[in-house]
This record gives structure tokens, C-alpha cells and sequence, in this order.
């Protein structure tokens, strides 16, 4: 794996309630001195950054991250947003002054998933009709990014002789942040394939996201991408023992915690699951464990997205499994377990030299 071309983050949680896919309940859990804790963690032990999740109820995700990268100086936040909370014009200016004062130091995650829309002035409407707005989306943000008085005609949005100060500094060849995205419907890979700079994946098979990633590559020259090609990112969870024994005993103690409470503080995809969310609970039919140590049970006890399949052994173990998705093409990984602070360590200490190597 070549350092050059692979990036690792990891995960900030973003809660008003204690206690997210098992971390330890304290005081203050989401206090900026706790929050800050983190992410000065991530710096000291070799991530890039930190994902940071959005949804309506959570505390404001672009607030969080602008306060976290002003306490911390090499910090990069992977912020999470939603079309509809935002308009185009409005996100690329407050990236675009975060950008600037952070020296460059921001990736965006774009999430068209379901989300309690109408607390917030938006609507659902239909698969199709939400994939094509954050499509319109994401151009119009990238054309207020690279261009003066854009003016742009869209079903979705408007904006005449528009122009964004302070305006985006090209920094080694990145004319903008990067623009992540994911979903696994056919509309959202159309989004991905034309619009998106990196396609996260969640934890799947290997033989499925290869499958993915061809599908992808294809539909990019189909709907004539004219962007640099899309990269390919996994979040995913990682539960790393010292031995591959002790972290499979850990990882089936948890599930039973999670049995136990009915999943409580894991279920962060409610309701009819995403076509995304659902690909990752049909994996139970094919076993508990696939691959190596692809840890399937987690989701059917109310393990969500990135929680729903985990990746199980010593680091070592784990390492060689990364390797096996960076083989396939993928660029960008997002880990993270919990307890999250001290696994931050944990990971950043015996994790990342072996997929530097």
C-alpha cells in the first residue's frame, strides 16, 4: 500500500445522547473540551481526520467541526451535510471560509438519506427526485468553487452571476474539497459516477464492492464523467485485540451486550432501510462471518451503517483485510470502534504502521 495514495480517518461522534454503539456514558460527552480530546487524538496518533455525522436532532455538524479545526492545527474534518438543510450557495461559502482559515483542511460528506426532513422546512419526495437535487447539488457547489459569477439554471436550485469569497486556494493539485457521497441505489451510483470525488462504501464482501467499483468505473465513462476519476473509500468498523482469540471473544461479547439492551444507542438507521443498509443485513443469510473476518451478526442486533459489519482480529488480521479492499482500488478508509478515545490510540498505534508499510 503506498502511503502517497491511501488516507485514514476516523470518527467523531456527534450525539446529544451518551453512550453511541457502546461508548462508555460520561459527563460532558459532547462537550467541545471532550469533542476536542478526540480530535487532538487523531492528530497525535497518525489519522488525517475524523468523520463528523449530520442528522436533524444531532448537534450542528458544521458548527462542531469549524470549532474542533480551529483547537487542533493538522485536523482535517470530514463534515457531513444534507441537501435541503443547506443551499448550494450557502454551504460553498462557509466551506470556502473554513477552507481559508484552516489552510485547506476540509472534506465534505454528502448524505441524501432519510432524515426527519419536514422538522427542518424540506421534503421527501421521491428516490429519484432527491437523487437529481443533490446531483444539481454537488455541480452547483463545485462550479461556485472554481468559478467566478457562475450562474446556474437547475429543477432544484438557482443562482445568478454568483460568485463565493473568499474564493478556494489551490493547495498540491486539490482545486477544492473533496466531495464525498454514498448510497447503493441506481440513482445515488449515478450521482457517484458523475458528480461525487469519492464513493464511500460500507463494510461488504470483497467480491460485492469489486462488483461495485467495475459497476461504477463503467458508468462513469457511460455518463461521460468529466472529472478526475472517482475514488473509492470504506467506513467501516475495526475491533482490534492483541490476539485474533481475544478480539473474536470481545467482538461476541459486545453483540451480547447489544442483544442484551435491544441494540440501544445502535440503531442509527430507523424505519425501511436504505438499499445500502439493506445489502448489509442480507449479508446474515450468508453467514455470521464472511471473507476472513467480516463480522456480519452486529447488524441484527441494531448495528447501523457502519456498525451493522465489523472487521474482527488482531491487528494484524484486520490490517491484511484493508489491504485486500486497497487492492481492489480503495483509497479512503474511515475506522473506528469503540470506546472511541481510546481507540483512537489503540488503532493509531498498532493499526496504521502495518497499512503504511
Amino acid at each position: 500500500m503506498s502511503n502517497s495514495t491511501k488516507e485514514f480517518l476516523w470518527y467523531i461522534p456527534n450525539q446529544i445522547t451518551p453512550g453511541h454503539r457502546g461508548d462508555p456514558t460520561q459527563e460532558n460527552h459532547n462537550s467541545l473540551d471532550t469533542l476536542t480530546e478526540h480530535a487532538r487524538a487523531v492528530e497525535a496518533h497518525g489519522w488525517t481526520g475524523a468523520l463528523i455525522g449530520t442528522g436533524w436532532g444531532r448537534p450542528d455538524t458544521f458548527t462542531l467541526a469549524t470549532a474542533l479545526a480551529a483547537r487542533t492545527s493538522t485536523f482535517e474534518p470530514l463534515i457531513a451535510i444534507r441537501p435541503g438543510y443547506w443551499q448550494p450557495a450557502h454551504l460553498a461559502s462557509a466551506t470556502a471560509t473554513l477552507d481559508h482559515l484552516t489552510s485547506g483542511r476540509v472534506r465534505i460528506n454528502i448524505v441524501s438519506g432519510k432524515d426527519d426532513l419536514a422538522a427542518y422546512g424540506d421534503s421527501e419526495e421521491t428516490q429519484d427526485k432527491r437523487y437529481d437535487r443533490t446531483r444539481e447539488f454537488m455541480h452547483a457547489l463545485r462550479r461556485l468553487w472554481t468559478e467566478d459569477n457562475v450562474t446556474f439554471e437547475g429543477k432544484h436550485f438557482r443562482l445568478t452571476n454568483s460568485t463565493v469569497t473568499p474564493r478556494i486556494v489551490e493547495r498540491n493539485g486539490r482545486r477544492h474539497p473533496k466531495l464525498y457521497f454514498g448510497g447503493a441505489s441506481e440513482a445515488a451510483e449515478n450521482v457517484s459516477a458523475t458528480e461525487a470525488d469519492v464513493q464511500l462504501f460500507w463494510g461488504e464482501p470483497l467480491a460485492d464492492l469489486a462488483a461495485r467499483i467495475d459497476r461504477l468505473k463503467t458508468l462513469s465513462t457511460a455518463l461521460d464523467r468529466n472529472l478526475p476519476p472517482l475514488e473509492f473509500g470504506l467506513r467501516i468498523t475495526t475491533l482490534i485485540r492483541d490476539t485474533t482469540e481475544e478480539a473474536w471473544r470481545d467482538a461476541e461479547a459486545k453483540v451480547q451486550e447489544m442483544a442484551r439492551f435491544q441494540g440501544q444507542g445502535w440503531h442509527d438507521h430507523r424505519g425501511a432501510p436504505a438499499v445500502g443498509q439493506k445489502r448489509l443485513l442480507d449479508l446474515q443469510e450468508r453467514g455470521e462471518v464472511l471473507d476472513e473476518n467480516l463480522y456480519t451478526t452486529p447488524g441484527r442486533y441494531g448495528g447501523g451503517g457502519a456498525g451493522t459489519t465489523w472487521l474482527v482480529g488482531s491487528a494484524a488480521d484486520v490490517a491484511r483485510s484493508l489491504k485486500k479492499y486497497a487492492a481492489l482500488g480503495i483509497s479512503q478508509f474511515v475506522l473506528s470502534d469503540t470506546p472511541y478515545l481510546p481507540e483512537i490510540a489503540r488503532q493509531g498505534r498498532t493499526l496504521l504502521p502495518l497499512l503504511r508499510d
